[in-house]
C-alpha cells in the first residue's frame, strides 16, 4: 500500500492493521442518554475516559472507531444506507459509477468505503474536524478523491468554489445529524451543493423525526417534502447500534431525490 499525497502536501502513512485495544463500557445498570455515552480505553498503560461524541479524540486513536462502534456496539448504519441507495439507483437503472458523492460528516471514511462497494465513482468528504481527515487518509487512503475540513455554515470563497466544482449529484450523511454535530443549517448547505435531480441518502435518530424532536430536523424534512424540495423514495427504521447497556438505538434511513435547493426560510 502506498501513501497518498494530499493536495496540501501532507503525507499520511496508512494504518493497515491497528493494534487491538482494551475497551471497557460502563455497567449495564448505568443509564446514559446517547449524547453522554462514554467508554474507557487503555492507552500506553493508562485508562482514559472518552465520550462517544468526542470524535477528535476517537479518530486520533487508530482502530478505536471501528472496534468500539462496529465490533462491540454492532453499528449497522453504513450497510443499511448503502443497501437502500443501491436499491433505488438500480430501480432507476442508474449506473453507480455516475454517482459523485458529497459525504457529509465523513469521519474516517467508513461510510465512503461502503459507497465504493456500491460502485460510486467519485467521493468528496467533508468534516468539521481535522482529526477526521487525518484518520481517513491514515486508515483508508484510497477512498476519497477530495477531503475538505470546513464548517459548511461559514465557508471560505475557495472552499465554496471547490464544492461547486466537484459537481456532486449525491449527498450521503450517516449517523451525524442532530446532537449539535451537524445542525439543519449545515445540512441545508450541503444539500444545496447537490445538483437538481440528484440523490439524497441519510440516516437520523428516529426521535429527531418525531413530535419529540428538539434538533429541528423533523420540521425541516417535513417542510422540504411539502415544498417539493425533497422527494423521499424509500425509508427504513432500523437498529443503528446498541447503547452501552446493550439496548437497541433506532434510526431511520431515507433515500430520495433533490428537486430544488432548500430555501433559507425552511430552516428555523
Amino acid at each position: 500500500m502506498t501513501n497518498r499525497r494530499l493536495p496540501d502536501g501532507n503525507n499520511v502513512p496508512p494504518t493497515a492493521h491497528p493494534t487491538k485495544l482494551r475497551i471497557e463500557l460502563p455497567e449495564p445498570s448505568d443509564r446514559f442518554d446517547q449524547d453522554s455515552e462514554f467508554c474507557l480505553v487503555e492507552i500506553d498503560g493508562t485508562w482514559q475516559k472518552i465520550r462517544f461524541h468526542d470524535y477528535d479524540r476517537i479518530f486520533a486513536i487508530p482502530g478505536l472507531y471501528e472496534q468500539l462502534f462496529h465490533d462491540i456496539l454492532d453499528c449497522r448504519s453504513p450497510d443499511v444506507v448503502g443497501k437502500l441507495l443501491k436499491e433505488e439507483i438500480q430501480r432507476d437503472n442508474v449506473d453507480a459509477s455516475s454517482l459523485r458523492v458529497l459525504d457529509l460528516g465523513a469521519g474516517n471514511g467508513l461510510v465512503a468505503e461502503q459507497l465504493r462497494t456500491v460502485g460510486a465513482g467519485y467521493l468528496f468528504g467533508v468534516d468539521i474536524i481535522p482529526e477526521a481527515r487525518h484518520a481517513a487518509l491514515r486508515d483508508r487512503p484510497e477512498v476519497y478523491d477530495e477531503y475538505l475540513v470546513a464548517d459548511l455554515t461559514a465557508l471560505s470563497g475557495q472552499d465554496t468554489a471547490s464544492l461547486s466544482q466537484s459537481r456532486c449529484n449525491t449527498l450521503s450523511c450517516v449517523a451525524a445529524l442532530g446532537y449539535s454535530d451537524i445542525p439543519p443549517s449545515a445540512f441545508r448547505a450541503a444539500f444545496n451543493f447537490i445538483s437538481d435531480g440528484g440523490w439524497i441518502a441519510f440516516t437520523i435518530k428516529d426521535r429527531f423525526l418525531s413530535d419529540e424532536d428538539t434538533s429541528g430536523f423533523a420540521k425541516l424534512i417535513e417542510r422540504c417534502q411539502e415544498a417539493g424540495v425533497l422527494q423521499v423514495r424509500s425509508s427504513e427504521r432500523y437498529r443503528h447500534r446498541l447503547n452501552v447497556g446493550g439496548e437497541p438505538l433506532h434510526y431511520v434511513a431515507l433515500v430520495g431525490t433533490k428537486q430544488a435547493d432548500i430555501p433559507a426560510d425552511l430552516v428555523h
